[in-house]
């Protein structure tokens, strides 16, 4: 009798950074770009883990794949595969144990410049 593997061979991960891994200099480049600002306000919004599909983003797919891998890369979001949709959670508790009140501040930096703005999202 086989024993069934712990990881199935089918199973797709993805590459995330480790906490101590995690450069400031990288969350910053990241959290500069309006698109990935976007993404990211509307996951901390959400309070939970959202699909790809479900943030719809004013650029190509391949674009938005791009965003995601830059924020996932730099430690701001992780991924995982549910079936066949990829969702994505903001690693707050690792981002605010590195870099205390970083992702509160710029959240609530976005917001009072969409509202000064005139902006949605």
């Amino acid at each position: 009798m086989q024993t069934p593997s712990a990881t199935p061979s089918t199973s797709r991960v993805l590459e995330h950074p480790a906490r101590e891994d995690i450069r400031l200099e990288s969350v910053l480049h990241a959290l500069s770009d309006p698109m990935r600002l976007l993404v990211v306000r509307s996951l901390a919004a959400a309070g939970t883990e959202q699909s790809c599909s479900v943030l719809e983003l004013p650029v190509s797919k391949s674009t938005t794949t791009h965003h995601f891998r830059v924020l996932r890369e730099c430690g701001v979001v992780s991924q995982i595969y549910r079936g066949t949709a990829k969702m994505n959670a903001l690693r707050r508790d690792d981002l605010e144990a590195l870099f205390p009140g970083l992702l509160d501040s710029v959240l609530t930096a976005a917001d009072r410049q969409a509202e000064r703005l005139g902006e949605h999202g």
